[in-house]
């Protein structure tokens, strides 16, 4: 990590990703001594990217509600998860977590001298790990998964085994990463669930009105596309040129890159408007909408009739399917989605259709445009997978108020 850390400053001049980490990582002492509140009980959670965060917001929500007097600290890894949350609400500091050397994990703690530690999902820093336990700090994995392609299981990583002890107990996804903790020598886990499902089940309490989406879908059905990428983009430029049918399509990218949205633009035949330019009173007129922004995805799955769900027809990783789940939508995702328990299981019950063709995309997706009976129980399966998988939030908080 010493090295990794000499080096990246090097790195960070061919990367404008990395440049962002290294600079955000430069005043985080400082920025934390200026932010926090001195004497104030302090409670860390640390999540590599967004994905991580939006699983840690029902934890997050709840502790906040039982330990009204604790300041938070929330850590990211990413850039992709940082930019977009260094204002959130529940943190009277969001940063970068400092690299994990013993010089880097010392002074932190020193600064913030946390109560209680939460990681979510796979973050494993030894060197965090080993001085948590070493100061008696209480530390919890939420929404934990194991697997054997982990390097706990193999023989370069099994010195890596021992910082496990640090966790006072872990909250697993599923039954698969409880049987592999075991093999690991560890009995100390709940099999809670996944706390996305929670957080993705509080959206249909909120108000998710939005007035561009409403002018610009009317009556039609509507496909919302939801970060994509550019294998992606090739299924749905090709059949939004050769549909004839009246239905709408919302696409929101992945990557708010100008080029990519210019390409795609420049491909479609129909009309296409861009949320960055558009005028909502001629919304009506228009085929196709790009979402150019962040932040509203989730809200315009509850304009969807059916979803399609990007990452999974490249090896870039399926993003979110629970957040047009919970709205009871039919999804459409690519082939390479194996890492991915929840939509193995959302197949198998016949609410999520996986493709990896045109031809099976355009098959598929006419069926559920045309044939409404179709559409609406598989969108119905969809939110009952939601409804019926929450309460992992619940499983925390019980322990934690319990064994206080």
């Amino acid at each position: 990590m010493r090295l990794v850390q000499a080096v990246l400053p090097l790195a960070g001049n061919f990367n404008k990703k990395l440049q962002k980490s290294i600079t955000g990582r430069k005043d985080t002492i400082k920025f934390l001594n200026a932010e926090l509140i001195t004497g104030k009980k302090t409670l860390w959670m640390h999540a590599a990217s967004l994905g991580e965060y939006e699983q840690g917001v029902p934890i997050l929500k709840a502790l906040t509600e039982h330990y009204p007097d604790h300041q938070w600290v929330i850590s990211f890894f990413s850039p992709s998860g940082y930019e977009i949350k260094k204002n959130n609400a529940f943190a009277k500091a969001t940063i970068y977590l400092p690299l994990d050397t013993t010089s880097n994990v010392s002074t932190y703690l020193d600064t913030i001298k946390p109560e209680a530690v939460f990681f979510v999902k796979y973050e494993f820093w030894p060197n965090y790990l080993r001085e948590l336990q070493r100061r008696k700090i209480r530390t919890f994995l939420i929404s934990g998964v194991f697997r054997e392609s982990q390097p706990f299981f193999k023989p370069y990583g099994k010195w890596m085994i021992k910082s496990l002890e640090s966790f006072e107990h872990f909250f697993l996804q599923d039954q698969n990463s409880a049987e592999a903790l075991e093999k690991l020598g560890f009995q100390n886990y709940t099999i809670s669930g996944d706390t996305r499902f929670d957080r993705v089940s509080q959206q249909l309490t909120m108000d998710n009105t939005l007035d561009f989406v409403s002018q610009f879908k009317k009556d039609n059905l509507c496909l919302v596309c939801g970060s994509t990428w550019p294998e992606d983009d090739k299924l749905i430029i090709d059949y939004i040129n050769n549909h004839e049918g009246k239905a709408k399509f919302i696409i929101a990218p992945h990557e708010i890159k100008e080029e990519k949205i210019s390409a795609f633009i420049g491909a479609c035949t129909a009309r296409v408007a861009r949320y960055s330019t558009m005028n909502v009173n001629t919304l009506k007129d228009y085929d196709v909408l790009i979402v150019d922004t962040i932040g509203l995805l989730t809200k315009i799955y509850s304009y969807a009739d059916v979803a399609y769900v990007g990452g999974a027809m490249g090896n870039t990783g399926l993003h979110n399917i629970l957040e047009p789940a919970t709205f009871g939508v039919p999804i459409l995702i690519g082939p390479h989605f194996n890492k991915f328990p929840e939509a193995k299981i959302l197949q198998q019950l016949a609410g999520l259709y996986a493709v990896a063709s045109q031809d099976q995309f355009d098959e598929r997706l006419n069926k559920l445009l045309s044939d409404d009976k179709f559409r609406a129980q598989t969108g119905m399966i969809a939110g009952h997978f939601v409804n019926s998988n929450t309460g992992a939030t619940r499983a925390v908080i019980d322990y934690i108020k319990d064994s206080n």
